[in-house]
């Protein structure tokens, strides 16, 4: 009556133990990255909120246009005494002042900015000269402009209705023509007028 039995079939238990021991595994090790990243943010935050950036510089966002560094006739392109070149340029909506900025070519140009009332941005071109203005920080980078000829500066922040329209532009002067119009002495800007 027993003459051909079917054998019975593998015990699956066995492989799906091991499946269960691999995915816990997984998850464990999951799990460790994750509160890892975690704390790696909680750690950094606290280091940033206890000792913040020393060079950190402030300014009056209401008496920006009054005095200090930021007066309207303080804007645009200087050459200090010292041959260093320094840009100091205002976002606001929905515009750059000086809108139309010269530096030159193969020398190092510090920018310095702020902005009056929204976070704006701005990058010029295809360069590495890229940074937020925040209202009442000033933000500061030094760069070097490799090609001369002129680059469109955008605001790259969304800061309003207006964005899209909030353009500047950089003139990129040989340093020799660079250097002839900075001896009189007086801010340079390529705004006509």
């Amino acid at each position: 009556m027993n003459a051909a039995a079917p054998h019975p079939a593998p015990d699956g238990h066995a492989s799906e133990a091991v499946s269960v021991a691999a995915e816990r595994r997984w998850a464990i090790i999951v799990m460790a990255i994750i509160a890892l990243l975690v704390l790696m943010m909680v750690v950094t935050g606290l280091h940033w909120a206890s000792m913040p950036p020393s060079r950190v510089e402030t300014v009056d966002v209401k008496t920006l246009h009054t005095r200090g560094e930021f007066v309207e006739s303080n804007l645009g392109t200087t050459m200090a005494p010292d041959g260093k070149v320094t840009v100091r340029l205002v976002a606001q909506q929905y515009s750059f002042v000086p809108q139309c900025i010269v530096v030159p070519a193969d020398m190092p140009v510090t920018f310095r900015g702020t902005a009056t009332d929204a976070i704006h941005g701005f990058v010029v071109g295809r360069t590495n000269a890229n940074t937020m203005l925040i209202p009442g920080f000033v933000a500061t980078f030094t760069t070097t402009f490799h090609r001369t000829g002129e680059q469109l500066m955008p605001c790259h922040e969304y800061c309003g209705t207006g964005h899209e329209a909030m353009w500047g532009r950089v003139q990129v002067l040989p340093a020799e023509d660079f250097l002839s119009r900075a001896r009189t002495g007086e801010r340079l800007s390529c705004v006509q007028g």
